[in-house]
């Protein structure tokens, strides 16, 4: 058997949360750079693993994969290691419905229409921002009221659910907005300081 092969940057949040699923699982993987945003553009060999361009995308064994909830439940069925999702229906369904949302909801409001307008841009828009926020605290609000009881976000043990949640809230963290506004959901800060203090989110830090 092969070892994995992921494609992707290092910045990216979603090859992020496909490499926390990895490591999570112990898995021995290559991470096979690839940045979508050079100047040279997108490399057309690459578009035979994403036919749209994007990352991460997945190989392993000759069998390939992209779109990166699609990733992290092969990654967690195909090998050994402690199980990534709940035994229970509702629990995968619930899952399931977190990380929806987050994709869904979630990540263009947090990443980019406040974390990353307030890095990088010159001149922010904030009224982009002040939009992002609103986006965001109404996620944080939901995802506060979708929690389990204890320290995970579907109870005792960790899933597919927290990794999806941690690079995006990270990214969103960079900023004082995105950070004042996690203190107001002090269950989601609580949860944010656990799995922030995992292994596989520090293997999975970006270099400066």
């Amino acid at each position: 058997m092969t070892k994995p092969i992921l494609y992707g940057a290092d910045y990216s949040v979603y090859v992020r949360i496909a490499r926390m699923a990895l490591e999570e699982k112990g898995i021995d993987y290559e991470l096979m750079p690839l940045d979508i945003f050079a100047a040279e553009g997108i490399p057309a060999w690459y578009l035979e693993h994403h036919p749209f361009g994007r990352i991460p995308a997945f190989e392993h064994d000759g069998f390939r994969l992209f779109e990166t909830n699609a990733i992290t439940r092969y990654v967690d069925e195909a090998f050994d290691g402690p199980a990534l999702q709940p035994a229970d229906t509702r629990g995968r369904a619930r899952m399931g419905q977190m990380t929806g949302m987050l994709d869904a909801y979630g990540y263009r409001a947090m990443v980019w229409d406040v974390a990353v307008e307030r890095l990088e841009k010159p001149e922010p828009d904030e009224t982009l921002i002040a939009s992002g926020l609103s986006q965001a605290q109404t996620v944080l609000r939901v995802l506060t009221s979708l929690k389990a009881p204890g320290p995970w976000l579907l109870g005792d043990h960790v899933t597919l659910a927290d990794l999806h949640a941690a690079p995006i809230i990270a990214y969103f963290l960079k900023v004082a907005d995105g950070q004042k506004l996690l203190a107001e959901f002090p269950e989601i800060q609580a949860w944010w300081d656990r799995i922030a203090a995992r292994q596989a989110f520090a293997m999975t830090e970006k270099a400066d």
